[in-house]
């Protein structure tokens, strides 16, 4: 069997990391929880995985590693994986770690090629799907009136030093993207470290473009620890108000 060198090791190394920080500028431009750092580093620990074994010379090991790497990133991916009232977030998170993990375990096994290629197609499943996804969620249900008045409720995370310093970052983003607040609370945690804000807006068609312009606004802060909005139907929602 042909021994690793440290060229090859460098070589399948860095189209590892490469390739799994390409997925994650996707990411972290979108403001998800799992960017460019974890998803490099996912890539990363799944191409030293298999390179180990690749480097200790036994023939059978880089399949079994990565049989194990599969079954690792499952409990990563878990760790992600939220449910939000009644619905469940970050599954897309969850699958593109889990996809970052494919590519540094084709980046370690010297198929250099085939693991930008996978980068690649990772890379456009969520810039071309994305919107064809949002087409079809507008697309109106039998029975559902498409003019129909729906609440957004925004939930952020921040540091309880950093609480007024936010809500007026919030309010001023909002205003900014033209959507006047109904309702917001703030509750602080048993340590008084963390507050959590929810701010409700009343939106009528299409409001997304204007949501994800305070999202990733806020995003920027370094006090926000977790920044999500989800949209429900007005009458179902009036603990805000």
């Amino acid at each position: 069997m042909h021994a690793l060198s440290t060229f090859d090791f460098l070589i399948r190394l860095a189209t590892g990391v490469g390739c799994g920080a390409l997925i994650g500028v996707e990411r972290q431009w979108r403001a998800r929880m799992a960017g460019l750092r974890t998803n490099a580093l996912v890539a990363t620990g799944a191409t030293l995985f298999v390179l180990y074994s690749e480097a200790v010379g036994d023939t059978g090991s880089p399949t079994r590693v990565a049989s194990y790497v599969v079954s690792g990133i499952g409990f990563l991916g878990g760790g992600v994986i939220l449910r939000d009232g009644a619905g469940v977030r970050g599954l897309n998170t969850a699958a593109t770690l889990w996809c970052s993990a494919a590519v540094g375990v084709l980046a370690a096994s010297g198929k250099l090629d085939l693991a930008w290629l996978a980068a690649f197609t990772v890379l456009a499943v969520h810039l071309v799907l994305r919107p064809a996804g949002r087409l079809l969620d507008r697309a109106p249900s039998a029975g559902t009136d498409p003019d129909a008045t729906l609440r957004a409720t925004i939930h952020l995370d921040c540091e309880r030093r950093s609480e007024t310093h936010i809500r007026a970052l919030l309010l001023q983003a909002l205003a900014a993207s033209g959507l006047a607040p109904l309702g917001l609370r703030a509750n602080r945690d048993a340590d008084d470290a963390e507050t959590t804000l929810q701010a409700s807006v009343a939106i009528s068609g299409d409001a997304t473009a204007a949501l994800e312009q305070v999202i990733t606004r806020l995003s920027l802060e370094p006090g926000v620890t977790d920044l999500h909005w989800h949209l429900e139907a007005e009458q179902e929602a009036e603990a805000l108000a």
